[in-house]
């Protein structure tokens, strides 16, 4: 009996001492946030609203060196599963997004520097950036060990055939230099609309100056399979670090349709941050013109947030 014992004690030690190797590293983080947005041209109600969510992430080295590292969100009482990403070192990273995915376009779709939102941001009705395929479940490449500075990514989105006919594909390059100056490109193809695809190109640039000014740019194009729905679209921005606390930038932006009855949507937008500590106050107001391409509706919005991270 003693023996069967020390075989069962030594058999347990054996395998906890197992489960101590393969223990993932856990950690948990969150944020709290107060946000008031108000606008001209729509009612807005209650302007107040609150956000938070709370990420969990676990990440294992596997014995060939590769790590892989699995997050879930939680965001305002729903689950939301992130992603899994096996960061294989000097052979990339690969990413399986399963909710709330951005394809390479879509990361991309204005680069210019903003402290809070971008020019056409937090105006009901304007016209967004031109971006990518957003779906879930999407995978994602990048690599960044060829050449100092420069990563190259795709993005795949598998076809569904509930919406869209084919798969959607896009790509991009982006190089950095040690000054500050970043540079880059993203094409693709967004099939997400099964009547018409888009092509989508996208060329954006910023550079650091003097350590506290931060100038950017952005132009793309939509070249769509519809008649006279193509859109250019350009922005421009500037951001300055006033302190290590204090930052503020301006942002303004275009969009021109091909379609002649519609007229061009230009806007323009202030930021400014105040960061204490893990507290962080942002406040921004925009103005747009032409909404949507609507001659004369041109309306203006702001935004204040509060916001706490753990």
């Amino acid at each position: 009996m003693n023996n069967l014992k020390k075989v069962g004690l030594t058999a347990l030690a054996g395998a906890l001492a197992t489960v101590s190797v393969n223990a993932a590293d856990l950690s948990v983080t969150g944020t709290a946030s107060i946000n008031l947005a108000q606008g001209e041209g729509v009612d807005s109600g209650n302007g107040f609203t609150m956000g938070d969510s709370i990420v969990f992430s676990a990440s294992q080295e596997l014995d060939n060196g590769m790590t892989v590292t699995f997050n879930q969100t939680i965001d305002a009482g729903i689950t939301d599963v992130g992603g899994l990403t096996v960061d294989m070192g000097d052979n990339g990273v690969f990413t399986f997004c399963g909710f709330d995915c951005s394809s390479v376009l879509g990361s991309k779709d204005d680069t210019t520097p903003t402290v809070g939102e971008e020019a056409w941001g937090d105006v009901s009705g304007a016209t967004a950036a031109l971006g990518g395929a957003a779906s879930n479940d999407m995978m994602t490449y990048s690599h960044s060990s060829l050449i100092d500075g420069l990563t190259l990514s795709v993005a795949y989105v598998p076809s569904d055939l509930a919406a869209e006919e084919e798969s959607s594909f896009d790509y991009g390059a982006e190089y950095t230099t040690e000054g500050g100056l970043t540079v880059g490109v993203a094409l693709g193809e967004n099939n997400a609309d099964a009547d018409a695809s888009i092509d989508g190109q996208i060329l954006y640039g910023s550079m650091v100056l003097a350590d506290a000014f931060t100038i950017g740019a952005t132009v793309s194009e939509h070249d769509s399979e519809t008649a006279d729905a193509d859109v250019d679209f350009q922005a421009y921005g500037v951001s300055f670090a006033a302190s290590e606390e204090l930052s503020l930038s301006v942002n303004v932006s275009s969009h021109d349709y091909e379609d002649a009855t519609l007229l061009d949507q230009d806007a323009i937008g202030v930021s400014v941050a105040y960061v204490m500590g893990s507290m962080t106050f942002t406040a921004n107001h925009n103005s747009v013109d032409n909404i949507a391409g609507a001659g004369g509706d041109d309306r203006s919005g702001y935004n204040l947030n509060l916001a706490f991270a753990f």
